[in-house]
């Protein structure tokens, strides 16, 4: 895929942010969420590719835009498949919390695993500690192994995770060992790549999260030479039929190169409310600023974007406080 294509995507991204940023604390989740995947999509449809999207807002029946199967981009240039999220973190947009981003992978046809609605237990960590964790071995062991491929005293590993009721005796048996912990509300996404960026002081990310959430975060640790794996962690019956549907056993280990592939992955996220990996956006009297992060894998690049927008140069601009529908076409035009 031609090079030009990762700064058109963050163009995407960038749009979703500013929708969703409009409602930043408002306490309407389904508002923001509704903003960004409008602003996404009419940016999508801009972009020369023959996209299907793999990894979306549901299936056909439950999302109006960016169902699982549907077709983005101009309909010209290279056929991919595309996973997104248009707000990963709704609730930290409709609370006002750091950490929320719009985020979306995109690889040649058949790279991405097409993972099911459902809860994955994962393990993540950077390119220093590759190599070194196994999802099968018990999570004190897995500590002593990061630590050593550090060069660092197990008390001295972060090991970041959501806060659910579910990680309880995780949270005790890293505790127990003595690590730090850093507790986040949600987005593992952002938690996962954290683990591979400098400056984080994230070692390792555990715990059970989305599935389709994994595969994202994968993708840019693949571009990012860190390691993730997963084992897909079904609720009840009809997700393990979806499981058996996929041929996944409940068991297997789901290594990165199960989730993503090929040479042309590339990944992009905007921040929507300011995080450790990205600012979020800020509003001024005549525009706004993004900050944003490309990655492709077939150069290792990683770009990090800071943008400024002349909203009044928008095709549509809707009032900064106005509803989702005025929020996606204000940020639709993003160019």
């Amino acid at each position: 895929m031609e090079r030009e294509l990762t700064l058109e995507l963050v163009r995407v991204t960038e749009a979703a942010a500013l929708a969703a940023a409009r409602w930043m604390g408002r306490g309407d989740k389904e508002a923001a969420d509704g903003a960004a995947v409008d602003a996404m999509r009419a940016v999508f449809d801009t972009v020369d590719i023959r996209g299907t999207v793999v990894i979306g807002e549901g299936e056909m029946d439950e999302a109006p835009m960016l169902y699982i199967g549907e077709q983005v981009g101009s309909g010209q240039g290279p056929a991919v498949d595309v996973a997104v999220d248009p707000v990963e973190g709704t609730n930290l947009v409709a609370k006002g919390l750091p950490g929320a981003i719009a985020v979306l992978a995109v690889a040649p046809r058949g790279c991405l695993l097409h993972a099911p609605d459902m809860y994955m237990e994962k393990i993540a960590v950077g390119p220093a500690a590759a190599g070194a964790i196994d999802i099968q071995r018990p999570i004190e062991e897995n500590l002593e192994a990061v630590a050593r491929a550090l060069g660092k005293r197990v008390q001295d590993v972060t090991v970041i995770l959501l806060d659910r009721p579910r990680h309880a005796d995780l949270v005790a048996r890293i505790r127990r060992a003595g690590a730090r912990i850093r507790m986040i509300a949600d987005g593992d996404v952002s938690a996962a790549i954290a683990t591979a960026l400098e400056g984080t002081g994230i070692d390792l990310m555990v715990g059970i999260g989305g599935a389709p959430e994994g595969v994202l975060a994968a993708a840019a640790l693949y571009c990012l030479g860190g390691e993730l794996q997963g084992r897909l962690w079904p609720e009840d019956e009809e997700d393990r039929e979806r499981m058996r549907a996929m041929g996944i056993d409940e068991a297997r280990v789901l290594r990165i190169e199960d989730l993503v592939r090929g040479e042309d992955v590339i990944f992009a996220a905007t921040g929507i409310t300011s995080g450790e990996m990205l600012k979020g956006v800020q509003f001024t009297g005549r525009g706004a600023f993004t900050h944003s992060v490309a990655m492709r894998y077939r150069t290792g690049t990683v770009r990090f974007v800071e943008a400024w927008h002349r909203l009044e140069r928008k095709p549509v601009i809707g009032p900064l406080v106005g509803g989702a529908k005025e929020a996606g076409d204000a940020a639709g035009g993003a160019g």
